[in-house]
């Protein structure tokens, strides 16, 4: 699945919402998406780049995008429910949702951790994800086939010192991921819920947890698209409740 060859036309006719669409990792799987047919749903908080990833999906010849304005960092249950009925009277059904969108935090002592900053990261990275999922839940159930791909991480797994409330969210993440996997094989087996650890990637989030580092040295965002293509299309039906790493 790392060097995963999708069709060109994988996602024909199926309607995608990426969070964080509007740079970074979502920005490519955006635009990978729409190269493979996808109306794309872009969702994020800064309609700037929202706008940008929309004007190159559309200089590229693909399906026309979608934009969704919406700050993740306090939106409300009836903002959730107001988006989720705006996208009902667009469209028919929803194929997928890329739960990418995600705060950093400080890189710092749990014992020293900042309550309010913890909340935030916590908000964003956790409580967006299930309102959202909830709120979207009828429009993926018309879907013959619909996938939800959660945004893992390393220190989701291992609590790495010093990674505080963004490792916090991440096992968060990856029981989330799993508790909709598991509560879905009986009651909606037509919806399947995966996570991917992108792992060290070329992003502002990675240069802003490694100042030092090198971002030369790393993979772009790009490089790591197979799998998420994979896991939004028709190759990967029987696959539910998988933590992957794309690299």
């Amino acid at each position: 699945m790392f060097d995963y060859q999708a069709p060109s036309q994988l996602l024909s006719g199926k309607i995608i919402l990426v969070t964080g669409a509007g740079d970074g990792i979502g920005k490519a799987a955006s635009l990978t998406y729409a190269k493979h047919g996808a109306t794309v749903i872009l969702l994020g908080r800064t309609i700037k780049k929202l706008e940008a990833v929309y004007d190159e999906i559309e200089r590229n010849g693909n399906p026309q995008a979608a934009i969704v304005p919406l700050n993740l960092d306090g939106a409300s249950e009836h903002e959730y429910l107001e988006l989720a009925n705006t996208l009902k009277s667009e469209f028919s059904q929803l194929d997928g949702i890329l739960h990418n969108a995600s705060l950093l935090g400080d890189r710092t002592e749990l014992k020293h951790y900042d309550p309010t900053l913890f909340d935030q990261v916590m908000r964003v990275n956790v409580m967006s994800q299930l309102m959202l999922t909830q709120a979207l839940f009828p429009l993926l159930e018309q879907s013959p086939a619909a996938s939800i791909i959660f945004t893992s991480s390393g220190v989701g797994r291992t609590a790495k010192p010093k990674w505080g409330a963004y490792a916090v969210s991440k096992f968060a993440t990856e029981a989330m991921m799993e508790l909709f996997a598991n509560e879905l094989t009986d009651s909606n087996p037509n919806i399947r819920a995966n996570a991917i650890n992108p792992g060290a990637t070329r992003t502002a989030m990675r240069a802003s947890a490694y100042p030092n580092e090198d971002p030369q040295t790393l993979p772009t965002a790009d490089d790591i698209m197979p799998l998420y293509l994979y896991l939004m299309g028709k190759d990967s039906l029987t696959i539910n409740g998988q933590s992957i790493n794309a690299q």
